[in-house]
């Protein structure tokens, strides 16, 4: 009976482990990213060249963890920096 209860236990605490591992993303720092220069793009092209950038969720907490940024994949550098809330961003999808 003990070896079924280990093997439920080892069972749950994996599947959480791996439920943890999917919902976080890897996050860039902020020394991997190029920034975002001023002034920021009024126009950009629709060209297709993906890059994730880092964006401030503009939430504020008092307590951990806080989501304060995240990433989001936007089509070509000039389209993230077009957005005031990105910081900065690395070639490639997020």
């Amino acid at each position: 009976m003990n070896v079924a209860r280990y093997a439920a236990l080892a069972f749950v605490v994996l599947t959480l482990a791996a439920c943890r591992a999917a919902d976080t993303p890897a996050q860039s720092s902020p020394a991997e990213l190029v920034r975002c220069e001023e002034p920021r793009p009024e126009f950009c092209t629709h060209q297709y060249l993906p890059v994730c950038a880092h964006r401030d969720t503009g939430i504020r907490c008092v307590t951990t963890p806080c989501p304060s940024a995240a990433q989001q994949t936007y089509g070509n550098a000039c389209a993230a920096c077009a957005d005031p809330a990105v910081e900065g961003w690395r070639p490639g999808e997020c």
